[in-house]
């Protein structure tokens, strides 16, 4: 009997392991797979789509879609611009906030932990609403028709706060804070010499949360952004969608003739493909330079009892 038991239950046989490698290249595959399908779809003739539906192989191709798009021309490498702006110093701002915030209410000495536990907690539940919003942002802050109006109004998350703060009490232990204490370590000290170092997965997290949804947000666009220079890629993509929509749908109160042709040949499902591969492809690109700090246990071992 003990030598049923003698090997380590996280060994596994040669064969175990080909066969394990096998089935998640296939998961990892059958996850692959839609990116290609959307791509396929993106460079299929319009006339195509409707006639022979979504196929991986169509018969007909065209890069009207893009051709659509690209249209627009300096002012999409502007949007591309100020999205990739918003994303980075955002992002920066984001985890350097929720960073000091769940620090602070993570220590047990602070003696106002509870009340700014509940005051991150509370609005998870309940907001003002959109008017106070737009009249805070617009009347109290002035930020229509700056980039702070991109950046700002996304800055403070309470669920991020939430996340970070349980990082921090289950990671950061107790004894490293106070031998920092004792070594006369003040709390800026210890936050940025001791805590950050430790925390890198934790603030990877956080960060890569904030820069999607920097990168896909289109509504403060919308509500605060009337100058052309300031127009983010998602909000300049849905302008343009809902631009070919409207042509599309109006073709014949619009025009007459050929330019009717024109216009319903549109390639309005086309560009919503090619509208997903433009904004989907940086922040895929971005995602590895976060991923190293998914796998890493930099706080395992730390500290020895």
């Amino acid at each position: 009997m003990k030598g049923i038991f003698k090997r380590d239950i996280n060994d596994i046989t040669h064969t175990s392991n080909f066969i394990i490698n096998i089935l998640i290249g296939i998961f990892a595959l059958l996850c692959f797979l839609p990116f290609v399908f959307v791509v396929m779809i993106s460079i299929t003739d319009e006339h195509t789509l409707a006639v022979e539906g979504y196929r991986f192989f169509p018969s007909k191709f065209s890069n009207s879609a893009y051709y659509y798009i690209f249209k627009t021309g300096i002012q999409l490498l502007k949007s591309y611009g100020v999205t990739i702006l918003v994303t980075v110093v955002g992002t920066i701002i984001t985890v350097f906030i929720t960073a000091l915030y769940a620090y602070a209410i993570s220590r047990p000495e602070f003696r106002y932990r509870k009340f700014f536990n509940f005051f991150s907690f509370f609005t998870m539940l309940f907001s003002g609403g959109l008017v106070p919003f737009y009249i805070v942002c617009t009347k109290m802050l002035y930020l229509t028709n700056t980039i702070w109006a991109l950046i700002l109004p996304l800055a403070g998350n309470a669920f991020y706060i939430v996340i970070l703060r349980t990082f921090f009490k289950t990671s950061i232990h107790d004894a490293l804070i106070e031998a920092a204490r004792i070594d006369g370590a003040n709390e800026f000290v210890i936050f940025f010499k001791i805590v950050v170092p430790l925390s890198l997965p934790g603030l990877a997290t956080i960060g890569l949360f904030s820069a999607i949804a920097y990168w896909n947000d289109w509504f403060n666009a919308l509500l605060f952004i009337e100058n052309p220079d300031l127009t983010p890629l998602q909000y300049l993509l849905m302008r343009i969608q809902i631009d070919m929509e409207f042509l599309v749908n109006n073709a014949f109160t619009l025009s007459a003739g050929e330019t009717i042709d024109t216009i319903r040949n549109m390639p309005l499902e086309a560009s919503r493909m090619a509208m997903v591969i433009l904004v989907t492809g940086p922040i895929i690109l971005a995602y590895p330079f976060f991923q190293k700090y998914f796998i890493q246990g930099l706080t395992i071992g730390s500290i020895k009892e």
